[in-house]
């Protein structure tokens, strides 16, 4: 059985080897997302490891409101990632704690699916800021293989949520995380 609270570490440690990697120079950047900076992509997931505590402890999204709205990043971005990356760990990693549901948005979701999203958020992330700062951009093969898996039925419903460029085409033969950014509207 997959302990999926273990691959989300291993997703989230390569988004933060490429935290580290930000050059003080690069945080204005442009990203593979059009929509976000260096700075703005290293935020918003900063701010979904923000939620997850809350989130993991019972709160509903309405009793976080807009508490994480904005700027989380103040002065100093690696340490609030590392902070909230920290806080974000210990919730997935607590014993029983991928149990039960936590509430989402869309409502009463199984907390191991939120992990794995949280995880192939992580890991998708990490390929765009690698791109961004000019660092290595492999991701981890068996948890890109394993959200390729879990993601290819989605795909449509993903495309109507809007948050997601159309797929790119890519052929047959095309290497596992180009079919997997693929997916997700990024060209490898």
């Amino acid at each position: 059985m997959i302990d999926v609270s273990v691959l989300f570490r291993r997703a989230a440690d390569g988004f933060a080897r490429q935290v580290h990697a930000v050059r003080d120079s690069q945080w204005n950047d442009p990203t593979p997302d059009d929509e976000w900076d260096v700075r703005a992509l290293v935020n918003h997931v900063t701010v979904e490891q923000l939620w997850a505590p809350p989130l993991m402890s019972g709160a509903s999204v309405g009793e976080i409101g807009s508490r994480f709205d904005g700027d989380q990043l103040g002065n100093d971005p690696r340490a609030a990632w590392d902070a909230a990356y920290a806080a974000s760990l210990a919730a997935f990693s607590a014993p029983g704690a991928l149990d039960g549901t936590v509430g989402l948005s869309r409502g009463a979701t199984p907390r191991e699916e939120y992990c794995w999203e949280m995880t192939a958020d992580a890991l998708i992330h990490s390929w765009d800021l690698a791109r961004a700062i000019g660092a290595d951009d492999a991701l981890d093969p068996e948890i890109s293989a394993l959200v390729y898996e879990r993601t290819l039925p989605m795909v449509g419903q993903l495309q109507e949520t809007g948050m997601f460029a159309p797929p790119v085409p890519v052929p047959d033969d095309a290497p596992l995380q180009a079919k997997l950014l693929a997916i997700l509207g990024r060209a490898a």
